[in-house]
């Protein structure tokens, strides 16, 4: 009597297959996560690095780690003042952004008015057109409004061009996750519209703020050809420009550029690791019906 082989019964089948897309999901998700911190790594491993040995091998590790590179580019890119402004322009422009494009969100999005209508709408189109058909337009208006070459006229441009992603952002949060009766509620009890907005509203708007002051952060931290445009005196100059100011016409300090550029990433990387939870909180509850 020949034995006969007994076949897979389908619901092993199915676990073997759902544990085979496991593995290669979980094996893609580390590909990706190493490619995408390959470039961090290059950055610190290099900021270790004497030129010479940057040449031979950017990809090693350093023969010996060199701390001097942060001190000397310190120094040289004056990192304080390119800090403090940095400091002062993203704090200055992500407030103004978050206070201006809250009360205008939350007025077009109560007050479904005609002309409200329309003012969101080019909010909207303003979002698709690319900054370099602006840059020659922006100049123009900067210098003729003398704000170039100024802090506050870099925040003001910020607030420019960072405003309709805002206005666009808080307005769905109100209409989807902010219900109208609470604010009735308020005005029942006899709160004023800006009683209203400030001490109802604008708390409920919170996760949404958070998620969309981080990404503003991100944005204007790390803008390069924007200051470029405007800054010229190095006093004045941000943290990009500062490391920018060691790549010339013959020589490339790539061993002071990439430390200054670890030590330009560690207060954004800080904030970012300290709020990230707000951005999950404000996709969420920006995805919820109120």
């Amino acid at each position: 009597m020949t034995g006969t082989t007994l076949a897979p019964t389908p619901r092993l089948s199915r676990r073997n297959r759902r544990r085979a897309a496991s593995i290669g999901l979980s094996a893609g998700i580390a590909a990706l996560a190493i490619f995408w911190m390959s470039p961090m790594y290059l950055v610190f491993v290099n900021s270790m690095k004497d030129f010479g040995e940057i040449l031979r091998n950017a990809a090693a590790l350093p023969e010996r780690f060199m701390s001097d590179n942060y001190e000397v580019a310190w120094e040289l890119a004056d990192f304080a003042t390119a800090l403090v402004n940095s400091l002062f322009v993203t704090v200055l422009a992500v407030g103004g952004l978050v206070i201006i494009g809250a009360m205008a969100a939350w007025r077009m999005a109560r007050r479904p008015h005609r002309w409200h209508k329309v003012l969101f709408s080019l909010f909207v189109v303003a979002m698709v057109v690319p900054f370099q058909t602006l840059m020659i337009p922006t100049v123009q208006l900067s210098t003729w409004l003398g704000v170039v070459n100024t802090r506050s006229g870099l925040v003001l441009l910020y607030l420019s061009f960072g405003m309709p992603l805002t206005v666009f952002f808080l307005h769905g949060f109100v209409q989807s996750s902010v219900p109208r009766e609470i604010e009735e509620a308020a005005r029942i009890d006899g709160a004023s519209s800006w009683q209203t907005f400030r001490l109802v509203v604008l708390p409920l708007m919170r996760p949404m703020i958070a998620t969309v002051s981080i990404l503003h952060a991100f944005w204007i931290w790390n803008d390069f050809l924007l200051p470029l445009l405007v800054l010229f005196d190095p006093a004045r100059r941000t943290i990009p420009l500062a490391i920018f100011s060691f790549f010339g016409v013959h020589s490339d300090q790539w061993d002071l550029a990439t430390a200054a550029l670890v030590m330009g990433m560690v207060p954004i990387v800080v904030f970012f690791l300290v709020f990230q939870r707000f951005i999950i909180r404000g996709v969420a509850a920006g995805s919820l019906k109120g």
